[in-house]
């Protein structure tokens, strides 16, 4: 990755890397060759997720800690995270191997989100925390500023517990039918049964995560029609 390159995504994320081998190893995908970001990616989740979670924690003194999870949960997922890697074109400086290059894969969500979290790691590692929070406030501020307590959106897993729950009910079980795909790139297949309901269904997904979300959807759907 040349300097000028290095310079243009500097200034769209206006962070100057001390260390540009930083940059560089965040924008490496594992198809790329083996000195990928996946490490970089498990450290930015977790850094981003404590500057949400730090966020949220203040602003909102009076919400409990399941909502300040849903609402976490909501900033964070793959869809908003790609969608500002998508924002601010970080897929044009993401260095893949020739198989994903041919599909596209500077267009995947889960690729775009991943490089996004790598970047936040290799920041933290390059600047430190208040760097970071500088960096994540940048793209958060507004969505931030935009919550509104009273519209906290659960996720189909709660939905699905807390309705069993109602009924008295035993939970759900999610079940990892099948994984498919290479290590980068894999799909998840999960049922998630409801025996006292005699309900099975199945959702697919680019993580587990997302498969059981997709699952346990259409088994709340079912439980409400026959409720």
């Amino acid at each position: 990755m040349d300097k000028e390159r290095q310079a243009s995504l500097s200034r769209i994320i206006y962070y100057t890397f001390n260390d540009p081998s930083l940059m560089i190893m965040a924008l490496t995908h594992r198809s790329f060759n083996a000195q990928h970001n996946e490490r970089l990616e498990f450290l930015g989740d977790s850094v981003l997720s404590f500057l949400i979670a730090d966020q949220l924690y203040f602003r909102f003194p009076r919400i409990d800690e399941g909502d300040l999870s849903r609402l976490r949960a909501q900033l964070v997922k793959e869809s908003s995270l790609s969608g500002i890697a998508t924002f601010i074109g970080l897929g044009d400086f993401i260095r893949l191997g020739e198989g994903e290059l041919k599909s596209a894969g500077w267009r995947r969500p889960s690729i775009l989100a991943d490089t996004f979290e790598a970047m936040i790691g290799a920041i933290y590692l390059d600047g430190g925390i208040e760097a970071t929070k500088a960096f994540v406030l940048r793209f958060f501020e507004k969505q931030l500023d935009e919550i509104d307590p009273k519209l906290i959106q659960k996720d189909p897993k709660t939905l699905l517990q807390e309705l069993l729950q109602s009924q008295k009910s035993d939970l759900p079980s999610y079940t990892v039918v099948s994984i498919d795909g290479e290590a980068h790139s894999q799909t998840f297949t999960i049922e998630c049964v409801i025996k006292k309901s005699n309900i099975k269904t199945q959702g697919v997904g680019n993580s587990r995560r997302i498969a059981e979300q997709e699952a346990a959807s259409k088994a709340y759907q079912q439980m409400l029609e026959i409720t």
